[in-house]
């Protein structure tokens, strides 16, 4: 099963540069956004996992840009989920143009987790566990 969520997006005038194009600090924020609704989608919000006891900070955050996003375009971010067996959340991140439908831009993110002591977890936690199970990842 394929965990996917999308959202469509306002470039605001103070993300962009000089030149009009984005920031490439916006996209940080943009991956973010996508994430937060994944996590409404597919119950693994930042507070949800905070609840159980665990925090999962990034470790790895990868851009590419194909085109240039510029103020007042109104793009659509997919955010897929993949799969892995080890202690982790990896994103997959695609950005559109609304129109054309061409991508834009591409990325990546590792997230892992850390317990409250802010400690490093090797194994997955049980309640990531008990999602992946739910949503048919194993």
């Amino acid at each position: 099963m394929i965990l996917k969520a999308s959202k469509v997006f306002d470039v605001r005038f103070s993300e962009v540069d000089s030149m009009n194009v984005v920031w490439h600090g916006s996209y940080m924020l943009y991956f973010e956004d996508a994430r937060e609704e994944f996590g409404r989608k597919y119950k693994l919000e930042y507070l949800r996992i905070a609840d159980f006891g665990y925090y999962a900070p990034l470790v790895d955050m990868q851009f590419h840009y194909r085109k240039p996003i510029t103020y007042g375009m109104r793009p659509r971010i997919d955010i897929i989920y993949r799969p892995t067996e080890a202690a982790k959340i990896v994103f997959d991140y695609e950005i559109y143009d609304p129109e054309t439908e061409e991508l834009m831009a591409s990325g990546r993110s590792v997230q892992v987790f850390m317990d409250k002591n802010y400690q490093l977890v090797w194994a997955n936690p049980d309640f990531y566990v008990e999602w992946k199970k739910m949503w048919g990842i194993e």
